[in-house]
Formats: C-alpha cells, sequence, structure tokens
C-alpha cells in the first residue's frame, strides 16, 4: 500500500458539508485516518461536534469517537468538500461554501441521491472542481454527532469526467486507508445510473406503501417487477448498463426490513427527496422517449399525499 502510506502521511483537509448519516460518518472514518476534517453544519450541530466530537457505532468500524472541527461555513481552502447533504436542503446548504473561499484545486465531491445535482455544482464551482460520486452504505445521524452504521460496507465511486487526470488520487487513497472501498470510473451518467435505477424502485415503493422491502417484493411485486423494468430502461437510455434482472435478484438478498432512505424521511415528518429521485426519473424518461407508465403514477400519487399533509 505504498500510495496510501503516502497520501495518509501527506494528509487532507477535508469540509464535509452535511454530517449527517453519510457526512458525519465519512468524516468520523478520515479524521481517525489523521486528516483534518472541518464539518459544516447549523450552530447547534457546531456546538455539539467541538465538544464531543463524533461517536460511531458501527457493525464494520466498531464504537469509536472522533474528534473534528467544526463551523458554520467554510472560511479557509480546503483540499476535498464533500457534499452529503439532501438533495432537498442544497440549495441552503451550499451558503456555507462561498465559491471564493476554495482554492483553485479544490475538489468539490457531491454524494447526493439523484443524477441531476452535479450541473448545480458546476455551474456554481466550475466543472474542473467536481467530481460527481456515489455510495453505498447504511448509516444514519441518530442525534447530533451519533452516527449508526449498520451496513458491513461502505462503498464510493468517484468519477474523473470532468476533473483534471491524477486529482482524485490523494481522496482515493485517503477513503481507501480509512477504511471505505473506492472505485474510480470513467463514466459519470453510468455510474449515476447505476445507483439510481437501484434506488429510485426502492424508494418510491417502500415511501408510497410505507411497508419495508419485504412486503413490497411479495405483496407488490408486480409492481415492483415494472417499475425496475422502466427504471433500467430509462438508465440504458442515458447510458448506464442497467439491468433489470439483476436489480430484482439484489432486491431479494436484502434483508426484507430494509426500508429506504425516502421512507425513514417521510415517516419522520421531514422533506422527502421526490423531485431528486421520481422527478428525475420522468424528466429523463421524457427526454429520451422511455415510456414509464408506473414511475409516473407513483411520482403522481407521493405528490398529492405530501401535498396533503
Amino acid at each position: 500500500m505504498a500510495r496510501d502510506d503516502q497520501d495518509h502521511r501527506a494528509g487532507l483537509t477535508v469540509a464535509v458539508l452535511g454530517p449527517g448519516g453519510v457526512g458525519g460518518l465519512l468524516a468520523a472514518r478520515l479524521a481517525r485516518a489523521g486528516h483534518r476534517v472541518i464539518c459544516l453544519a447549523g450552530e447547534e450541530s457546531v456546538r455539539t461536534l467541538r465538544t464531543q466530537g463524533i461517536h460511531v457505532r458501527s457493525e464494520r468500524y466498531g464504537a469509536f469517537t472522533a474528534r473534528v472541527e467544526a463551523d458554520t461555513e467554510l472560511r479557509e481552502p480546503a483540499d476535498v468538500v464533500l457534499v452529503t447533504v439532501k438533495h432537498t436542503a442544497l440549495d441552503a446548504a451550499l451558503e456555507r461554501v462561498p465559491e471564493q473561499v476554495l482554492g483553485q484545486d479544490t475538489l468539490v465531491v457531491p454524494l447526493l441521491n439523484g443524477v441531476e445535482h452535479p450541473a448545480v455544482l458546476r455551474a456554481r464551482y466550475g466543472a474542473a472542481r467536481v467530481a460527481p460520486a456515489v455510495i453505498r452504505v447504511e448509516s444514519t445521524r441518530v442525534a447530533p454527532g451519533v452516527i449508526e452504521h449498520d451496513s458491513p460496507f461502505v462503498e464510493v465511486d468517484l468519477t474523473a469526467e470532468s476533473v483534471a487526470p491524477g486529482h482524485l488520487d490523494r481522496l482515493t487513497g485517503a477513503l481507501e486507508w480509512s477504511g471505505v472501498r473506492v472505485r474510480v470510473l470513467d463514466g459519470e451518467a453510468a455510474a449515476l445510473w447505476a445507483k439510481m435505477a437501484f434506488l429510485a424502485p426502492l424508494a418510491l415503493l417502500t415511501t408510497r406503501y410505507g411497508v419495508p422491502l419485504g412486503e413490497i417484493r411479495t405483496r407488490h411485486r408486480e409492481e415492483l417487477v415494472a417499475l425496475v423494468e422502466e427504471t433500467a430502461a430509462v438508465g440504458r437510455a442515458c447510458g448506464a448498463a442497467t439491468d433489470a434482472a439483476a436489480a430484482l435478484a439484489r432486491y431479494d438478498a436484502f434483508p426484507a426490513q430494509t426500508k429506504s432512505s425516502m421512507q425513514r424521511d417521510a415517516e419522520a415528518g421531514r422533506a422527502i427527496e421526490l423531485d431528486a429521485i421520481g422527478g428525475a426519473l420522468l424528466r429523463a424518461a421524457e427526454r429520451h422517449g422511455v415510456a414509464v407508465p408506473v414511475a409516473t403514477r407513483l411520482v403522481r400519487e407521493l405528490g398529492w399525499s405530501f401535498l396533503e399533509c
């Protein structure tokens, strides 16, 4: 691991915008590995993080506490800005990262659900800084600075389509050293849609019916199959090698009690990422002329449901 050792010794300054389930876990692991981490959040969370750090309870990493810095706004250049807020909070959260503070070589790495946010970030920070990524993990913030990591894996796919060659190397090494499995992919659209094609059916159906995956794949099997096929078709039209049969096999292998993050947000009375997931799926389908009747109905029904709340 010569490259990892070199990256670890060099050290990174990493700003984490939104230290929730995903951001808090990554912040804690990177800090634990010796990197300087600045968490950007609201005043209450900042006070907690400054005094108590981040407490992680993890099936993979065990229980530990990591000390981090925290502020309501980025006030100095960072090597990397990890954007880990919900899409519903993105516009407001970006005010915490002024463009003029970023260094010329700062990497902005969004780890959001959906496929449309990279355009927002590139318009704000410049294409050469933005390296979209996807993460596969089950991790939840149960209180400010307290993270429960339930999955035995943390996997990140980075994309290097618009950044300079080699610009991701230090971040890749830092993540690997901190215990995250990392791949660097050439195709941004393929990477984003590979996750979207799996996430959208799970999110829309579990949220619409208010039940975990086990009941979706039994009581609503026909609808699940149809929606998976629709989403896979849109993914292929957008350049991803999405496979409906493979997606269904993954759903069948997941624990029956699995819930989507959208469903958890709905249950907690929080805003849901309906537009970022369902809306983006419908807009992509329309652009490419793909019929998605099941997705259209579910998005409409969810929209009505939350308008009535």
